[in-house]
């Protein structure tokens, strides 16, 4: 009797302890153990992102395997984290805030629901390399702080030391990448009646040359303040008219480049010479800045109204539209479009035949069966960077397939 009892309570303490295994709570649902920091816990659970690649950062393989069940998830009205979204992050140059989205949201349009403004903090919209960017929670709810200066270590704590900012406004992070952008502005190849209305026109030429072209002295009018001396022209023809898919309005026109003018003395009518030559230029063409003021500060966010669109133009009338290419959409700012706006792209579903019914006829009735058109599918993710009235320019953020013109835009 003495043994089977001692066999009992020997049973009782092996189911006890096999029971205590399996209650234990995972690795990231843990307090830090004792010695450690908040990070270190973080690190065990999630790996940080250590550098971005046009400002996404790149976990490795493993790590993002694990970590992609609860964070890709998100309860009703919450929003969802990326993945690896780390508990910090040092901005570097080369950095877009896009891309910083990305490292912290599965969605990067949701940045306004998650930024936390510091209203201690000069400028605090604006973020430059050498800043710290934390994740933190706030009544339960995902929040990113800003923390100025050089992030340093000293015994395993992680400390921010303050610093004097010396950096020009220019230095701050963009929303999208400026280099892509500006090299659309300084040559535009599509014109909104505004863009015509208020841009300078080319009135005549030296000699009176019946095809004006690089060298030619050319005389212009129409400036909004006298030109200053060296400065650089676009010569641009206005083509084609450009109409909406649907109501086939005029919202826009081609805007040819015929070439490039440099200032050589101000006055009314100004003179130019044509510095670079890319077709015949002639009198009655507009004259435009080369470079566009376009402040690039603003936040990533969703329509606050319902938009649905279409994609116009693209530069150089490519027909296939990848990553980082401007497009023109066929709504603007009367249709509640704002710069920052982000619009998902749909690819239109193929129509084709329902033959299943056809039997031993199918190869003869194939033509006359019903058509069936396949759903819309989701190829990419646009971002508007400026607005006319009808119009707006954008960039394709993302293509995760082929993009076309026409291709339906609408709310994320």
């Amino acid at each position: 009797m003495l043994i089977g009892r001692h066999r009992v309570m020997a049973l009782i303490l092996s189911v006890g302890l096999v029971a205590g295994c399996r209650s234990e709570r995972p690795l990231s649902e843990r307090a830090p153990e004792a010695g450690g920091t908040a990070d270190t816990a973080q690190a065990a659970a999630a790996p940080a992102s250590t550098s971005t690649d046009q400002g996404s950062a790149m976990p490795a393989p493993a790590a993002a395997d694990a970590a992609a069940g609860p964070a890709a998830t998100a309860p009703a009205g919450e929003v969802a984290l990326a993945p690896s979204a780390p508990d910090h992050y040092v901005v570097k140059r080369g950095d877009t805030l896009w891309g910083i989205a990305k490292v912290f949201l599965r969605d990067p349009w949701h940045w306004p629901e998650i930024w936390q403004v510091n209203p201690q903090i000069h400028n605090p919209h604006l973020i430059y390399p050498g800043d710290t960017l934390r994740l933190v929670y706030i009544e339960g709810h995902p929040q990113l702080v800003l923390q100025r200066g050089a992030e340093m270590r000293r015994g395993g704590e992680v400390r921010l030391e303050p610093r004097v900012r010396s950096e020009p406004l220019e230095a701050a992070v963009t929303t999208i990448p400026y280099e892509t952008v500006a090299a659309f502005m300084s040559k535009p190849s599509v014109l909104s009646a505004e863009d015509i209305e208020r841009a300078a026109y080319l009135l005549a030429s030296l000699n009176n040359h019946a095809a004006i072209a690089e060298g030619n002295t050319i005389y212009a009018r129409g400036f909004k303040k006298p030109p200053e001396v060296g400065m650089t022209y676009n010569v641009v023809r206005v083509g084609d008219p450009l109409r909406d898919p649907d109501t086939h309005k005029i919202l826009g026109y081609d805007g040819i480049l015929a070439g490039l003018a440099r200032v050589t003395r101000s006055g009314d009518p100004a003179t130019l010479v044509m510095t670079e030559s890319t077709q015949e230029a002639e009198p009655g063409d507009k004259v435009m800045p080369s470079r566009a003021d376009l402040p690039l500060d603003f936040i990533p966010s969703a329509p606050q109204h319902k938009i649905a669109g279409r994609i116009m133009a693209v530069r150089d009338g490519v027909t296939m539209i990848g990553q980082y290419e401007v497009v023109v959409i066929d709504r603007g700012a009367r249709d509640g479009l704002a710069a920052g706006n982000v619009l998902a792209v749909y690819k239109a579903g193929e129509v084709v035949r329902d033959n299943e019914k056809g039997g031993f006829l199918q190869g003869t009735t194939k033509f006359l069966a019903p058509k069936v058109r396949l759903p819309d599918e989701r190829s990419g993710t646009f971002m508007v960077f400026k607005t006319f009235d009808h119009i707006s320019y954008g960039l394709i953020m993302e293509a995760e397939n082929i993009i076309r013109v026409g291709d339906r835009v609408e709310n994320p």
